[in-house]
Order: structure tokens, then sequence, then C-alpha cells
């Protein structure tokens, strides 16, 4: 019989950045980048949770959800942009890395829970944007240790 914590570590594939984004200060535009530092206890160099050492130092999003949020409000595939998070990662389940360590180009980082959606998404994706996002906000990290992030870098689980 296969133990269901053994399949917990295996994946079919590694991940890739697809894109990267910073809020400099709350609710300042997110500003896109083609590479950022991950610092220890401080998230994304540049991002406005970058003075903080809490567990959401830095939010990934599923690439693959983007155009399913798109669907669910009637439009394309959304912009990353406008759903705040700072890393969209295609090519992996994020879900599956709560709890585990993973890499990310040269940071290692540690899958600390899901980023639900704020009240905030309904006034930017507007009527039935917070619904459309529930189960698709992506995952909250801390930097366990430093690096390059960088647009086409791998992300892999430990």
């Amino acid at each position: 019989m296969v133990v269901l914590e053994s399949l917990k570590g295996n994946f079919p594939r590694h991940g890739r950045i697809e894109w990267i984004g910073v809020r400099p200060r709350k609710h300042a535009a997110v500003i896109a980048r083609l590479e950022v530092c991950a610092q220890v206890g401080a998230g994304l160099a540049g991002d406005h949770y970058g003075g903080a050492s809490g567990a959401r130092g830095i939010t990934l999003m599923q690439s693959e959800h983007l155009a399913v949020m798109g669907a669910l409000l009637g439009e394309p595939p959304l912009d990353p942009a406008r759903l705040r998070r700072n890393l969209v990662v295609s090519g992996l389940n994020l879900a599956a890395l709560q709890g585990r360590q993973f890499k990310v180009g040269e940071a290692l980082l540690q899958g600390t829970g899901l980023c639900h959606p704020c009240a905030r998404m309904e006034a930017i994706l507007g009527p039935g944007g917070y619904n459309a996002m529930r189960g698709h906000g992506g995952l909250n990290a801390r930097v366990l240790s430093g690096g390059l992030i960088r647009v086409g870098d791998v992300v892999a689980a430990c």
C-alpha cells in the first residue's frame, strides 16, 4: 500500500517563473520586474512587505489560474499585476508546496499557507472578483535563504 505522505514529495516536473512583481507601497501600482532579490526575513527587495518578517514575505500565483479567473469574470486571462502577487509560476501545483521547502532561482523558500484574496479584489476585478479569485489566490512563502530570482528560473520542491 502506498503511503499518502510519500506521494506528497512526487512532482511530475519543475515549475517556471513567468512573471515577477513588487508593490513599493500598500495600494501602490505593481511594478513588473525581470529579476528581484529575495531576502531572509524580509521578502523581496523593493516590495512593501520587505520590512516584515512574517509568513507572507512572498506571494506566489499559479499561472494556469489566470485563465480560469478570467473566464469566471467573462474576461481573457488576467494580467498578474491586477492580482497583486509577487511571483507567477507555471507547471507546478503551488498548493502542493504548503509546508514544504522549495528552490526558486537562487533562493530557498518555504510555503507557509494559501494566499486568500482580500476584499480589495472586488474593487480591482469588479463585481464578483472576490469570488472568482477564491481557491485561486496562490501561496504565501517565507525566505529561508536569499538570492536572485529571475523570470524563467526553475521552481523545484526540495
